[in-house]
């Protein structure tokens, strides 16, 4: 018996699936690309006219006795692939530029660090300080914004003791506290030693902001877990302008706030420990804070709300700080040792010592103003 044509169900011999039109629809054509081309025993060929963004090779044009090479058909709304060799090429040029050339090896034992860390070997001090992930981590991923995004030059460094307690004290600007972090990154960088601040009481209320500042070394802004830390011999970073130095407006850039009563002087007189000058130029730029909706802030319980050229107006966009030229100076040391005994209870020699550290960031800021010249320069 001969084999009889086969007719699909429903389709009543004509392309469309049914429709009635000769041209198959949209859902035919999407299934048809995703299917594999029909080999030599497949049956014979819809008569239907091509579309004219489907490409084909007609059997004319191959040259007799040659096998058809195979033709690419091109997906509507495909997006084309990248090379695996590019995505390794972009992985490696990553790595290097986070732990220089010898990458591999950094990797390596970040993953054997991370290993051990979700099997709950690792250890934290009695403020939650977490060193190997500061350094790992969150350290690993603030250096490239330091050297790359806002180029900080550094001076006076060797001011920084190699061991031992000691109060760095600096200036604060920014409308967010960047300048704290990179902060943090340059004294690692340039003395291998971790930098402990001190925040303020609303830091330490932000959910996951709170458990972050923990685990990266710092601690509540009050004396007794100042003095605590400094005889140890920890690093302690304060910043005594809070958040009237940070939140200030634009016009007031680099004109130092009050630094308080001159806790942090005390804290360093009654442990003996040196109080290291800082003065930071370019943190000023990178968010100009042109208002601030007090109203709303306010209400949400936060110092200020600020308003800045890119923000809120991009949005989320307006978040990614203005990459400005930093400068960082550290100053020389103001020695305490050799104060008398009790000298921390005399608030008169507190105060004189405060405006002195204050005057000497002051002067020192405008000094390298001068010398920076363009603020992207």
């Amino acid at each position: 018996m001969a084999d009889a044509e086969i007719i699909p169900i429903g389709t009543r011999g004509r392309p469309g699936r049914g429709s009635g039109s000769m041209h198959p629809s949209s859902a035919a054509r999407g299934l048809a690309a995703s299917r594999t081309p029909p080999g030599p025993e497949a049956g014979p060929q819809s008569e239907a006219e091509p579309e004219p963004d489907a490409v084909a090779a007609s059997p004319a044009d191959e040259a007799p006795g040659e096998p058809p090479e195979p033709v690419a058909t091109e997906q509507r709304g495909a997006i084309p692939g990248i090379p695996v060799e590019e995505w390794w090429a972009a992985i490696r040029a990553a790595a290097l530029e986070l732990w220089g050339h010898d990458w591999e090896g950094a990797l390596a034992a970040l993953l054997a660090s991370w290993r051990r860390r979700l099997e709950g070997d690792y250890t934290v001090d009695d403020y939650g300080f977490d060193a190997e992930f500061t350094e790992q981590f969150v350290l690993a991923v603030l250096r490239p914004i330091a050297h790359k995004w806002f180029r900080i030059e550094v001076r006076g460094a060797d001011n920084i003791p190699d061991d031992g307690g000691a109060l760095i004290v600096s200036n604060h600007s920014g409308t967010l506290p960047v300048d704290a972090m990179m902060t943090g990154v340059v004294v690692h960088d340039e003395t291998g030693r971790f930098l402990r601040p001190l925040g303020a009481d609303l830091v330490f209320r932000l959910p996951m902001v709170s458990a972050m500042a923990r685990k990266t070394g710092a601690t509540l802004a009050c004396n007794e877990d100042a003095e605590r830390m400094l005889r140890s011999g920890e690093l302690v970073g304060v910043w005594p302008e809070g958040f009237k130095g940070i939140g200030k407006p634009f016009s007031e850039r680099y004109r130092l706030q009050r630094f308080g009563r001159g806790g942090f002087v005390s804290a360093a007189m009654r442990t003996g420990v040196p109080i290291v000058p800082l003065s930071v130029v370019g943190a000023e730029e990178i968010y100009p804070m042109v208002g601030n909706l007090s109203v709303l802030a306010r209400v949400l319980g936060v110092p200020y709300i600020p308003v800045t050229p890119t923000f809120p107006l991009l949005g989320p966009l307006g978040l990614v700080p203005l990459p400005s030229k930093w400068l960082m100076e550290f100053g020389e040391p103001i020695r305490t040792d050799e104060l008398d005994e009790g000298a921390a209870d005399d608030p008169m020699l507190v105060f004189d010592v405060t405006d002195q550290v204050r005057e000497t960031i002051q002067q020192t800021l405008f000094a390298l103003l001068r010398e920076r010249g363009s603020v992207f320069g």
